[in-house]
């Protein structure tokens, strides 16, 4: 049970500071300079859903993946939220077709991108946490 919650904290945390790298790239044109149109408001409508996306995703840091090497590990876990992201979220629910590419060319690069940070900050702290 306490790995369970520790990998849903690492998670949460990480869906955290992905949430507020997202923020900032909009908020400082990052995103814009690169064409992509992805500028979401810090609110706690936009913020929470993330946080607890974040910590259901900690549960993929229980596979037996890559342990001792935490840069790999981390890219490679953040590529099912990337996947669930580019295939599922941008065209059924936001209707911005596959990969988001209405939203800009390289938003599939910056999704991947996002999801590393969640994934690196989980892995850094579970390593932490130890």
């Amino acid at each position: 049970m306490r790995r369970l919650l520790v990998v849903f904290g690492a998670g949460a945390l990480g869906g955290l500071v992905n949430s507020l790298v997202v923020w900032l790239f909009g908020f400082y044109d990052i995103n814009q300079s690169l064409g992509v149109e992805i500028t979401p408001a810090l609110t706690p409508d936009w913020l929470y859903p993330r946080v607890v996306w974040g910590g259901l995703w900690g549960f993929l840091f229980l596979l037996p993946m890559l342990r001792s090497r935490m840069l790999a590990q981390s890219f490679v876990l953040s590529l099912f939220p990337t996947i669930v992201q580019l295939l599922v979220v941008f065209p059924y629910q936001m209707g911005v077709g596959i990969a988001g590419f209405q939203l800009g060319l390289l938003t599939p690069v910056l999704v991947v991108f996002f999801n590393w940070v969640w994934a690196l900050t989980a892995a850094v702290a579970l390593r932490l946490g130890r």
